[in-house]
């Protein structure tokens, strides 16, 4: 086994794989069918693991998504199913998540019970986090991709015992979850659509969001990235990448309620830009940049403000 790895190591090295060793290991404990593989303590190599091994190796020197080929991604306390053509989740997306999750539990803590709307939810685990750590929330999220929202909806099943196969609904049918009802919600919407959630409008407690905000004329340095994530969910429109987002923060302005928390990630290029975009509403308080764990730019964070207008 240790031989196996050595190679598998040196290979995705020599293909510019990030974290070789990190990797090799991860892809062997899913040929072998283990959670976690203690080298010390490893199981017996079953017949036919060299070929399964060696073509696993083989895909991820390719540059194929690590998440793609085990199936898997993990998220702040989750574990999720993922599958090609849904964006995969970064570990800088932690960050917003935790954000959000704050203020519910800060308002669950005062006896709310919080409606938290998920905007360009994607794969789902802004979504799934906030349910899954912040108890008493109510959670509603929105993409335009059937294909993400199923598979947020599979995810949901899993954790959250939510009906899998509810009806997909186009934008303009979207409703609010009962507050009986257990689970987050995911529903396909438009975010350009200003009828989205008209009847929450003002009601809202928290908007997050992770949009796509990659400037239309840039390409992805990751081969990872630029050969397996859908566009749709990278590329944000216009030469700074922010039409897609311009249009979360019109949504947030008139979903929340006074006094209700935005909270949206962005390039760690954008922050001026995108406190610029949302104090220009004049409907939130001064926005603030906040850092991931690398100490990038990472995310915008504000309020609604109580004075401020519903827009038109």
């Amino acid at each position: 086994m240790r031989t196996a790895l050595a190679a598998a190591t040196d290979r995705l090295a020599a293909a510019g794989v990030p974290s070789p060793r990190v990797d090799a290991i991860a892809l062997a404990e899913h040929a072998l069918g283990v959670p976690q593989l203690i080298l010390a303590a490893a199981p017996r190599v079953p017949d036919g693991f060299e070929t399964t091994y060696a073509e696993l190796v083989r895909r991820r020197a390719a540059r194929e998504p690590l998440q793609h080929i085990t199936g898997y991604a993990t998220f702040r306390h989750l574990t999720l199913r993922v599958e090609p053509g849904v964006f995969v989740p970064r570990p800088e997306t932690e960050v917003v998540a935790q954000a959000a999750i704050d203020e519910v539990q800060r308002l669950v803590g005062g006896g709310c019970r919080p409606l938290v709307v998920d905007l360009c939810s994607g794969s789902g685990v802004i979504a799934l986090s906030v349910f899954s750590e912040a108890s008493g929330s109510q959670v509603l999220a929105i993409d335009i991709d059937p294909a993400a929202v199923d598979i947020s909806r599979q995810n949901a099943a899993r954790l959250h015992r939510a009906a899998p196969n509810a009806p997909i609904r186009p934008s303009g049918d979207v409703h609010f979850v009962p507050r009986d009802e257990t689970g987050p919600r995911f529903q396909v919407g438009d975010v350009t659509d200003p009828a989205l959630l008209a009847t929450l409008e003002g009601t809202v407690d928290v908007v997050v969001s992770n949009p796509p905000y990659v400037p239309d004329d840039a390409v992805p340095l990751e081969p990872e990235v630029a050969r397996h994530d859908p566009p749709r969910a990278l590329f944000g429109g216009g030469s700074d990448g922010l039409d897609l987002p311009r249009h979360v923060v019109s949504a947030a302005e008139r979903l929340l309620r006074p006094g209700g928390l935005f909270v949206m990630e962005h390039a760690d290029v954008q922050g001026a830009a995108v406190r610029e975009l949302v104090n220009r509403t004049n409907a939130f308080e001064a926005a603030t940049t906040h850092l991931d764990l690398t100490g990038r730019d990472r995310f915008v964070l504000t309020r609604r403000r109580p004075d401020a207008h519903s827009p038109d």
